[in-house]
């Protein structure tokens, strides 16, 4: 079994013991001499038709995973599997077909959308690039799309930069799911939109998950959209994943001082968590050179013997949670 996030059904994403470091700097041969550790031995596996919500605060490494899984961005050690296919590992025509199973939607939709090319253009790029499709077939390809994501059909011959950021999001997904994808993987999709399109956008997404079957990876900071939006959640602390499991029992009860620390800070209307007097203030590690022991005792007011020595993500009991502190464990 992958020690992680683990759900129920087919599993379309598997991720195992990965790992991504950046070189900082290096000699007058030009070899590394120091690295950003950023992505720390993830391991998780996301079923067919579910959501799994990546939660963290800013620099834990959430982004980094989202691009080590869609291949944007390498990794030198661990597995990204696609239908229990190896993405690095595969090939010319497979590796076309895997890359074509999973979409990514980014944080801002202005950049990642070319400014020079009409929207319907935009959105069936993929479908070009897979090539055997004649404009005129593509540009209706495009309608279907813009109509299933709320857009007017008869404005996509305008450039990106005529629509609104709510809009352009809706074009950026249209173009995402234009590949029929299994897994898309959607990187803080809401954060820089106002309160209420968000809400629009999320409403957009649970509706093409009902009517498509799509697997989400959700990347955020935003606690309460995780817990309206995802079936499971996996907290990140220093590129490790210090607590997973059913997105409501994890942010109702949290059990590793971290997430207990990272839920009493996010704002909510429901009942508030008690403030956890325990934890100690500072800011997130250099992740340069990573801590001995467990990432999080030296803010942990929790910190005791046992905490000096590398702490494994273990199974809490018989269910599907998963938590990476022993004192949590009662062990």
């Amino acid at each position: 079994m992958t020690e992680g996030v683990e759900t129920m059904g087919r599993p379309v994403l598997e991720v195992s013991d990965l790992h991504v470091r950046f070189p900082t700097s290096r000699n007058w041969l030009g070899r590394p001499t120091s690295f950003v550790h950023a992505v720390n031995g993830v391991a998780l596996r996301v079923r067919a038709g579910r959501s799994l919500g990546i939660v963290g605060e800013s620099g834990c490494g959430k982004s980094t995973l989202a691009q080590a899984i869609i291949g944007l961005a390498a990794y030198e050690q661990g597995r990204v599997a696609i239908d229990g296919q190896d993405f690095q590992a595969a090939q010319g025509k497979q590796k076309r077909e895997l890359r074509q199973k999973m979409q990514i939607v980014f944080q801002d939709p202005q950049s990642s959308l070319d400014r020079r090319l009409p929207v319907w253009r935009l959105i069936s790029e993929p479908l070009h690039i897979r090539g055997g499709h004649s404009n005129a077939e593509l540009h209706a390809k495009a309608e279907q799309l813009a109509v299933s994501v709320g857009l007017r059909p008869e404005h996509l011959d305008r450039l990106p930069h005529e629509f609104s950021g709510g809009q352009r999001q809706r074009i950026a997904i249209a173009r995402a799911i234009s590949t029929d994808p299994e897994l898309m993987v959607l990187d803080e999709p809401t954060s820089a939109l106002d309160v209420s399109v968000q809400a629009q956008i999320i409403n957009l997404l649970l509706k093409l998950q009902r009517e498509r079957g799509l697997t989400y990876l959700l990347i955020s900071h935003d606690v309460a959209l995780v817990r309206h939006f995802c079936d499971d959640v996996a907290v990140m602390y220093l590129g490790q994943i210090v607590e997973s499991g059913p997105a409501d029992e994890v942010l109702r009860n949290p059990q590793h001082p971290y997430t207990q620390t990272l839920l009493a800070a996010a704002p909510s209307f429901e009942s508030p968590l008690p403030t956890i007097a325990e934890a100690r203030t500072g800011e997130l590690p250099n992740n340069r050179r990573l801590p001995a022991g467990c990432f999080y005792k030296e803010r942990c007011g929790k910190a005791a013997s046992g905490c000096e020595t590398r702490q494994p993500l273990q199974r809490a009991g018989d269910g599907p949670r998963h938590i990476r502190c022993h004192l949590a464990l009662g062990n």
